[in-house]
């Protein structure tokens, strides 16, 4: 009976750190979107797109504050397009994201046609300016 409940523990712990270990090394992407005089833009369609991702891109609505945040986005590189009717559709692109890493990606977005897109290429930190936590990367 007590090697039974050995080995219950043992798989027990094994399950348990196996699912901890896959939590870990996700990212998160957020900002905020904003038009050109500053003012906040509630409503902002927000998409993630990377081949890291199994379904390819992950979406999200800024909310009335202008944040938008989306999370459990494995490493890899992603581009980030922000869209709202009566706005020029913006895209970010090359946002590296790194295990335990949020990127902030902020929007400035102009009053334009539906069919304008603003490309802004940018590289994104090495350092997490979120998250003041130590962390090690486990190969």
């Amino acid at each position: 009976m007590r090697q039974v409940r050995g080995a219950l523990f043992l798989i027990f712990l094994l399950l348990t750190g196996s699912a901890l270990g896959h939590a870990q090394g996700l990212g998160t992407i957020s900002g905020v979107a904003k038009d050109a005089s500053g003012a906040v833009l509630p409503g902002v369609t927000v998409e993630a797109a990377s081949p890291a991702l199994i379904e390819k891109s992950r979406m999200a609505v800024t909310n009335e504050s202008g944040q938008y945040t989306i999370v459990s986005l494995p490493p890899g590189v992603y581009s980030v397009t922000f869209t709202l009717p009566g706005f020029s559709t913006t895209r970010r692109e090359g946002i590296e994201m790194l295990a335990n890493f949020t990127a902030q990606v902020n929007a400035d977005m102009k009053v334009g046609g539906v069919t304008e897109t603003v490309e802004v290429t940018a590289e994104t930190p090495l350092v997490d300016v979120q998250s003041s936590a130590v962390a090690r990367a486990v190969t």
